[in-house]
């Protein structure tokens, strides 16, 4: 059984990593796209509504990938 939790540990970290990843790319993305806009933003337009959920589950995703490094 703690052979199954470690793996499911790892597979854990892993897809915690590739999300970082991911959340590294698209922010990279949007820094580009930013520094090419010469309009002034609407920002009634840009905002999105945020999804509760999804935040808290980022945040735990967080707090417990930074649990494990202290390990």
């Amino acid at each position: 059984m703690e052979q199954n939790q470690d793996q499911q540990r790892q597979s854990a970290a892993q897809e915690f990593q590739a999300s970082l990843h991911q959340l590294e790319d698209i922010l990279q993305e949007n820094s580009a796209e930013a520094e090419v806009v010469t309009a002034p933003l609407q920002l009634e337009e840009d905002l999105t509504p945020i999804d509760l959920e999804a935040l808290e589950e980022a945040v735990a995703d967080i707090e417990q990938y930074l649990e494990e490094k202290k390990k």
